[in-house]
């Protein structure tokens, strides 16, 4: 079982850095800097929709504590409130979210920071992960994405057709263990909601319970899409860059992804700070 075990991790090993090239650092310019010492309006809205069959309910302005600033840190959590309550979520067929006793925070850029290529950075960490149900995650769509708030009149296409890519720069799914998180870009089948979520997929482990640095980048030729921990290449999504090349607006969330109780009453993932990254001269 061990020999098994210890095999299978060096296949994963070898999978992750595939492609995994050594790219020359380049200067970069920030263009956006938020380090949580208040909670910006001009930055981040709160997004209210169901989506994934989530068990929670996403709520507006921090409610029941699911958004907190303080401390120089942003933190999102989900909260069991111990009965059900109504919730005001609903999902793209117009269908609401029927009653839960878990409601969450999800904040998104969009309308507010949007940005083309270059490289998205937020500093985090989530303690006492691998928790069933656990689904925290920060990642990009593309600022044309029909879903609410839709606010702008060209905001009119569906996932994940161009002009609403999705990059995920960091998704703990429960079932994949404690410290354990998924890296992709989602290949588009070209048409609605035909997405493609495995083949462009990197997975890499780290200590969940301290701070790292989860980034994503355009390749200088816009070719690739580069994701790096605290700095070093963990993976390569070949020619991801070439496909997604609308604006994007950045996500951070905390979901719960399967039914039955929380093992606390809450759960939280603390984000120190989110920026975006030009490189000069672009």
């Amino acid at each position: 079982m061990t020999h098994f075990s210890n095999t299978l991790r060096m296949l994963a090993f070898v999978c992750l850095i595939q492609g995994a090239n050594t790219y020359a650092e380049t200067n970069w310019t920030t263009d956006f800097l938020d380090p949580f010492d208040t909670f910006n309006h001009a930055h981040w809205q709160d997004q209210l929709l169901w989506v994934n069959d989530e068990d929670q309910c996403y709520v507006r302005e921090g409610a029941h504590g699911t958004r907190e600033v303080s401390g120089g840190t942003l933190k999102l959590r989900v909260v069991d409130l111990g009965a059900s309550t109504i919730c005001h979520n609903w999902d793209k067929h117009g269908n609401q979210h029927p009653p839960t006793q878990y409601v969450s925070g999800r904040i998104a850029s969009k309308n507010r920071k949007e940005f083309t290529q270059g490289r998205w950075t937020a500093r985090l960490r989530v303690v006492g992960s691998g928790q069933q149900g656990m689904f925290p995650a920060w990642w990009l769509l593309g600022a044309l994405n029909d879903e609410p708030p839709r606010e702008q009149p060209d905001e009119t296409v569906c996932w994940p057709l161009q002009g609403s890519g999705e990059i995920d720069i960091f998704e703990h799914h429960y079932a994949g263990g404690a410290g354990h998180y998924a890296m992709r870009n989602i290949e588009s089948k070209g048409y609605c909601d035909g997405g493609d979520w495995q083949a462009k997929m990197g997975v890499a482990s780290t200590n969940f319970d301290a701070f790292h640095e989860y980034s994503v980048e355009w390749s200088e030729d816009g070719q690739d899409l580069i994701f790096r921990l605290d700095g070093e290449t963990v993976y390569v999504g070949r020619g991801g860059g070439a496909k997604i090349t609308e604006p994007m607006f950045a996500i951070l969330n905390f979901a719960k992804i399967a039914k039955g109780p929380m093992t606390q009453p809450r759960w939280e993932m603390e984000v120190d700070w989110v920026k975006h990254e030009s490189r000069m001269g672009r």
